[in-house]
């Protein structure tokens, strides 16, 4: 899948996907809406010490490396796991700027999220634990239970097919008691694919330049 790099609009880098006229983020700024829709409507709102999550899209492990700051800062253990189909080209991954966004510090740490063995647990530091998975998530099935699940896969309607009852039934058997999973669509057809799998939905504020985002948990 060809890709072209962007600069959004908070000076952080994306990816525009011409055979699906997509972008990657939000053009608004890839940074504070990952921040917002991952970050903050997630991983801070589940309250634990030991972590396991779980990603749809890998993408240009924006999200993934946010995570790991977010962990740093507050001496958290993780466990991240993060399925992708289409990887990027590492001629792409080497230009983006998030680690010089975030914490320079971290550039080692982005680089080996890229190029870790497929299907091999990587230790990124002593607390995070990193595996990347190459496949579709239709056909994938979990080994371990998730306490916060990422779904940022391409919009619902350009790939309508991610956002079926069938994948998020699948992701809420591999969710734990009060696990959440947290999207930035707001579709009421995402909503009420979630609400018929199990997940208790609400639609919360979204990022700049969006209205709503869409947060579900599973209360049983």
């Amino acid at each position: 899948m060809i890709v072209q790099p962007i600069k959004t609009e908070d000076g952080s880098d994306s990816l525009f996907v011409p055979e699906l006229n997509e972008h990657y983020h939000s053009t608004k700024g890839a940074l504070q809406e990952s921040r917002h829709v991952f970050i903050e409507a997630g991983f801070n709102q589940i309250g634990k010490k030991v972590i396991s999550v779980f990603e749809v899209g890998l993408g240009t492990g924006l999200n993934a490396l946010l995570t790991l700051n977010e962990a740093l800062q507050k001496n958290i253990s993780v466990h991240y796991t993060s399925i992708e189909r289409y990887p990027i080209a590492m001629n792409i991954v080497e230009k983006l700027n998030y680690a010089a966004l975030i914490d320079e510090r971290l550039h080692e740490a982005f680089m080996l999220l890229h190029t870790s063995d497929w299907g091999a647990e990587t230790k990124i530091n002593e607390t995070f634990t990193f595996q990347k998975v190459k496949g579709d998530l239709a056909n994938w099935q979990p080994d371990r239970m998730f306490d916060l699940i990422y779904f940022d896969a391409f919009g619902p309607d350009k790939q309508p097919e991610m956002w079926s009852e069938e994948i998020f039934s699948n992701l809420y058997q591999a969710t734990n008691h009060n696990g959440i999973l947290t999207t930035y669509s707001a579709k009421g057809t995402v909503r009420r694919a979630l609400q018929a799998v199990g997940f208790s939905v609400e639609r919360i504020p979204g990022p700049p330049g969006k209205n709503h985002m869409t947060r579900a948990v599973r209360e049983v």
